[in-house]
């Protein structure tokens, strides 16, 4: 009897593919007789590498090998070599779409990913808006095995221990976690403008913890130049502070990290998903964009959403359009300081009782 074996592909950017993960993971763990292999860029391997022993990963390379129609057809070939039995297309795009088609015409089942565009269109509208909870990405991932014969029970914790990560694997600079210590993270950017909190504010929350928790440490994560740039600064500023990026190689040295805080503030952004793998506590800020569209980070508690209602929002379902209104965020900028200090302190004051 042939083995049953599962190819999931998803590539795009990092949150995105983090969303896979509690879904993959509950996958494996309820039919575990069943082999799966994950087909994304090389970033993704840290989530699945030890995630379960029926869980394999496939690098592709869109920039070489697998460029263009021919690299897809590479690829194809590559793939078809697995006698893969069952196709999950968690991103259907051109590339997954193509590979898609390839599979149909050997006959192979395949199944793929309903974005709801019709329902998003709805809910970013400016005339006429349905503001309502749409099914989360979560719930989307699930449908598409459900539809392949694999129904499953999401029952994801983290990619950890309740113990967290080896914090040994990390610098000296970041050291052991002290019994008197409150571990912060703060993740202050997004891939855009929409959905980023004004730098000014975020400098002002850090100014408020340093002031009122002088014991807190701070964990600074971003990757890009600028962003490297402000937090340095910050960093050098408030003594509390640590830039993640300065000291720590690669996404698994930060998910070890972040398994250790004992909350994480984030922007609607990759950090709020890698945080929500580790099991932790995330203060989500919400502006152009809206939990409603479906992406709130894995198991996170609702209340821990910070946003304020405009009959504006969401005007975005990725953040990437400019504000329609007066163009000064105005979904952003009426969220103060002092509302997400207020949000830390309520956190850390229910995790210690």
């Amino acid at each position: 009897m042939k083995t049953e074996h599962i190819l999931i592909m998803r590539f795009s950017a990092i949150g995105d593919v983090a969303m896979t993960v509690p879904v993959v993971a509950s996958l494996a763990k309820q039919y575990p007789n069943v082999r799966i292999t994950v087909l994304s860029k090389s970033f993704a391997k840290v989530f699945f590498e030890n995630l379960s022993p029926n869980v394999g990963f496939m690098e592709v390379d869109f920039d070489g090998e697998n460029k263009g129609i021919h690299g897809l057809n590479v690829l194809y070939r590559r793939l078809a070599a697995k006698h893969f039995t069952a196709i999950a297309d968690l991103h259907d795009v051109l590339r997954t779409k193509y590979l898609r088609l390839r599979f149909n015409l050997d006959r192979y089942r395949v199944m793929h990913i309903d974005k709801h565009h019709k329902d998003r269109k709805k809910l970013t509208a400016k005339k006429n808006k349905i503001l309502r909870q749409l099914p989360s990405s979560f719930e989307n991932y699930a449908d598409v095995f459900k539809k392949l014969g694999y129904p499953i029970t999401l029952d994801f914790k983290s990619i950890y221990s309740p113990l967290g990560g080896n914090l040994r694997q990390l610098p000296p600079v970041i050291g052991e976690k002290k019994g008197f210590q409150q571990w912060i993270g703060i993740a202050p950017f997004a891939a855009h403008q929409g959905k980023i909190y004004p730098i000014d504010k975020m400098e002002k929350v850090i100014e408020m913890i340093t002031t009122l928790h002088p014991n807190w440490r701070i964990f600074l994560f971003g990757g890009g130049r600028n962003e490297i740039s402000i937090m340095s600064e910050w960093e050098k500023k408030y003594k509390q502070c640590i830039c993640v990026s300065e000291y720590l190689s690669g996404l698994s040295q930060e998910l070890i990290l972040m398994s250790h805080l004992n909350v994480m503030v984030s922007m609607d952004s990759a950090n709020m998903h890698l945080a929500s793998l580790t099991g932790i506590p995330v203060i989500s800020i919400w502006g152009a964009t809206h939990p409603y569209t479906g992406f709130m980070g894995w198991n996170q508690n609702e209340q821990n959403i910070i946003q304020v209602s405009l009959s504006c929002r969401p005007c975005s379902i990725y953040g990437k359009k400019p504000c329609y209104i007066n163009k000064n965020m105005e979904c952003m900028h009426r969220i103060t300081p002092k509302m997400i200090m207020d949000k830390i302190d309520n956190v850390i004051q229910n995790i210690n009782n």
